[in-house]
């Protein structure tokens, strides 16, 4: 009697929805309509189809994951309004002061990655002192970063077609702008687990290596000018991109975020920081969760990948360098997930293979590019 009670007092998922997911949803299909309405013309079918299937995925997101409903249109707003000061003008982004120093896409981007920065400290010193004020402030310097990156990406976009329309194009083909995109998805990621178990001092680890691809941001941008808008390479000039580059990413800030809980579970072993990070359990079931998901977007990224390899030259799978090495990461995780799940591991193995994993990741993704030649070496630093 009590079970069937307690079956029937759980609303539906239709009746879980309140107003204000109703008004999202209402806000992300008109966003999405207006942009079909005064950008189709740029668009070929498959492009439409993108942003359609972005329309149902903002409004998915956001009635899974509550924050998401008020991030998404700040964000937005945030960026819409750098688009209303530049006046069609790129040139004012030298001269009109909200735009040179808060809301043009660079000065949002270092926004980010100073509130990035902050963010770390204030989480080591809430670890560190056990405080739940200071770790909340974390929570809040990192939701703060994440507005200011999407926010800056998306006037990056807008940048890029007052350039020319012929240079326009989705911001994640160069370094410079997916380690602003991994920042942005790990950070996401983070924030969504961190309140799912009530654990904000995994932000001291986990922000340690958003804060490292932060530096990274900061070195490429001021001596190598990569902040600078360019136009695409052919290789580079597909709609595939707008699908594959996203995917992958979410695949990579899973890995990163893993990475870090392992360091801290293998921290807590030793007992260091013993009683001020999250129990052991914790962080071990929060590493699978990640993985989990990450090992799903790589899945998706890659069979993506090889479809776009199909189009551009006329093949699935090649032996590229940076096909093996994804193929070596897929493998990785494959078998972390089978140890984990099969073979019933936990602890320390997983968690130094976590820790591997990531600099397995890391060669995938840059060192290829730095050291071994094939197709993908547009990518090089």
């Amino acid at each position: 009697m009590s079970s069937t009670y307690r079956l029937a007092a759980q609303p539906s998922f239709w009746r879980s929805l309140d107003l204000r997911d109703w008004v999202y949803a209402l806000f992300v299909l008109v966003v999405c309509a207006g942009a079909f309405y005064q950008y189709d013309h740029f668009m070929d079918v498959y492009e439409e189809a993108i942003l359609a299937g972005s329309a149902l995925s903002l409004v998915a997101l956001g009635w899974f994951w509550k924050p998401w409903r008020w991030y998404f249109p700040l964000s937005g707003v945030t960026s819409l309004l750098a688009i209303q000061v530049y006046e069609h003008d790129l040139a004012r982004a030298q001269s009109a002061f909200l735009l040179k120093y808060i809301l043009s896409s660079q000065s949002s981007i270092m926004w980010m990655c100073t509130l990035f920065v902050l963010a770390t400290g204030v989480y080591w010193a809430g670890l560190l002192t056990r405080s739940a004020t200071l770790q909340r402030m974390g929570s809040g310097l990192t939701w703060a970063a994440c507005v200011m990156g999407l926010a800056g990406l998306g006037t990056r976009w807008y940048e890029s077609y007052l350039i020319g329309a012929d240079v326009g194009h989705i911001p994640v083909s160069n370094l410079y702008e997916v380690f602003v995109l991994f920042c942005l998805v790990t950070a996401l990621m983070y924030l969504y687990y961190e309140a799912k178990f009530a654990a904000r001092q995994m932000g001291a680890f986990v922000l340690l290596i958003i804060s490292a691809a932060v530096a990274f941001i900061v070195w490429y941008a001021f001596d190598r000018q990569a902040h600078e808008i360019q136009p695409l390479i052919p290789a580079l000039q597909s709609w595939w991109m707008k699908i594959h580059v996203p995917a992958n990413f979410v695949g990579y800030g899973a890995f990163a975020i893993a990475a870090m809980l392992g360091a801290a579970e293998l921290m807590v072993m030793r007992g260091w920081l013993a009683g001020k990070l999250p129990p052991m359990e914790v962080m071990d079931e929060v590493m699978y969760k990640v993985i989990a998901v990450g090992f799903l977007f790589f899945t998706i990224a890659t069979v993506l990948g090889a479809m776009w390899a199909a189009d551009a030259w006329g093949g699935y799978w090649s032996w590229d360098p940076k096909e093996t090495w994804a193929l070596i990461v897929w493998l990785n995780y494959a078998a972390w997930l089978h140890m984990r799940l099969v073979k019933g591991w936990r602890g320390a193995p997983l968690a130094w293979w976590a820790v591997v994993g990531l600099f397995i990741t890391t060669f995938a993704f840059i060192g290829v590019n730095m050291f071994l030649s094939g197709l993908h070496s547009y990518g090089g630093l």
